[in-house]
């Protein structure tokens, strides 16, 4: 589908005040637009392709000057949207960036849709549709390591493997037709036999492609962690210490954090986001109740429970009462405040908690942060992350249409196995290779690229 006769436009850069602002045109009127608002040294139709070019941008009703730019005029097919594009670099001021744009609407662009320059890009089939969604991961990515795996599927290093697997369904269904057609009992016979052979080689590169998930997932989406303890153990100071920064007050008071604090954090390459709560406890106070509720709202959704436990005071039955309410999480449990303890005090607490992950902390002497942080990477990745040439699917929409896939491959093994005739192997056979095409975009329907595009920022 090309949108041969619609011309968009959007600002490209992030609303406020800045420096420089882009204002992006793509189109087949986009240079018809360009042409009769920009003054440069040479007639717009002179410039040349993929060049950058200073000038003004002027109202072509009025003559009033808006601002002095610098144009790029990039002529189809070899642009992002494979259609002409002119992207005007301005003063990053909101009004300069507000009259620009909507002189570009008032001679004839419409205002784009959220992702509709990427989505122009899938439809004109200059990406594929896992390419396209690595392109909003790459603008979301917090770490070096998931802008790594952002640009690896921009690449279409993910595409390559999963049109190698759907390229081996389509060629078996293929033969499974040819052999319907000309039905010798012997030939079916042979055929039967290397489509069961081959149908368990692309099972096998699917499930390859999937282990990789979790490893995947917590480097896009990164992990949320949840510090939780009674009131007055740590949590504040150390969110503080963590994030490098006095997000949080901190006090003797017990009771002193009333609500959600948050900050993400870079450990290792892996995105957290880091909550701080308040202390778990009965209370009569109306606010601190509030926080309390948010606390183990917060909980529930957590991938990582960080329990903290004041060593000077003890184990407490109310750190058993939150313990017992975090055991189906991942935990791990500080021990903070150990200059305060004796050894033999450190290993009573410790001995208390022999299923958990007991990590000893005194952030008053800066002890124990190092060892939280690899013990919450060897919990969720095993160590270090590296992507290196890695394909890691990170996007769970995928690995769900991956499990479809896989599922559909083994009722194909099944039927197989059971003796059943190739023509009702064929049904399996071509619903797993439709699961793969949701993914590139060789078979979505309108409602699923939709959903995907509106997640988009406006002018991308």
């Amino acid at each position: 589908m090309l949108f041969n006769e619609d011309t968009i436009t959007a600002i490209s850069t992030p609303h406020g005040n800045g420096g420089i602002g882009i204002i992006r045109l793509s189109g087949d009127r986009a240079f018809e637009i360009a042409a009769r608002i920009f003054r440069g040294k040479n007639d717009f139709d002179k410039i040349k392709s993929h060049t950058i070019n200073y000038g003004k941008i002027v109202d072509s009703k009025t003559g009033e000057v808006l601002d002095e730019v610098l144009l790029s005029k990039m002529i189809k097919p070899n642009t992002f949207t494979r259609e002409d594009v002119v992207e005007i670099n301005c003063h990053g001021g909101t009004v300069v960036l507000k009259n620009i744009l909507d002189l570009l609407l008032r001679e004839g662009a419409r205002l784009s849709e959220p992702g509709e320059f990427t989505k122009r890009a899938f439809l004109n089939g200059r990406i594929d549709l896992s390419q396209a969604e690595a392109v909003i991961d790459l603008i979301n990515a917090k770490t070096n390591e998931s802008s790594k795996a952002a640009v690896g599927q921009l690449e279409g290093r993910l595409s390559v493997k999963l049109k190698e697997a759907r390229g081996k369904l389509v060629e078996l269904l293929a033969h499974i037709e040819v052999t319907v057609d000309y039905p010798e009992h012997d030939i079916e016979e042979i055929t039967g036999q290397k489509i069961y052979t081959e149908i368990k080689d692309v099972k096998e590169i699917l499930i390859n492609i999937i282990d990789g998930f979790e490893k995947g997932r917590i480097i896009r989406e990164g992990i949320n962690a949840v510090i939780v303890g009674r009131p007055n153990v740590g949590k504040s100071s150390l969110l503080n210490e963590l994030t490098g920064k006095n997000r949080a007050i901190v006090t003797d008071i017990p009771g002193t954090t009333r609500d959600i604090i948050e900050d993400y954090i870079n450990l290792n390459g892996v995105p957290v986001r880091i909550i701080d709560t308040a202390g778990i406890r009965e209370t009569e106070d109306i606010v601190e109740k509030i926080g309390v509720e948010k606390t183990h709202s917060e909980v529930k959704s957590a991938d990582l429970i960080i329990m903290m436990i004041d060593a000077d005071q003890g184990v407490r039955q109310e750190d058993l009462e939150i313990l017992n309410k975090i055991e189906d999480k991942k935990v791990i449990v500080i021990l903070n405040k150990i200059d305060l303890v004796t050894e033999e005090e450190i290993r009573d607490i410790e001995n208390r908690f022999e299923n958990e992950k007991v990590i000893r902390m005194s952030l008053k002497e800066e002890v124990g942060t190092v060892e939280l942080g690899k013990a919450v990477m060897e919990l969720f990745v095993k160590g270090e992350v590296s992507l290196n040439s890695e394909v890691l699917i990170t996007n769970i929409r995928h690995k769900n249409l991956i499990d479809k896939a896989i599922e559909s491959i083994d009722f194909a093994i099944g039927a197989h196995e059971s003796g059943m005739p190739l023509d009702m192997i064929t049904i399996d056979i071509v619903n797993s290779a439709q699961y793969l095409g949701e993914i590139t975009g060789e078979s979505v329907s309108e409602d699923v690229m939709h959903e995907i595009f509106s997640r988009f920022c406006l002018g991308k």
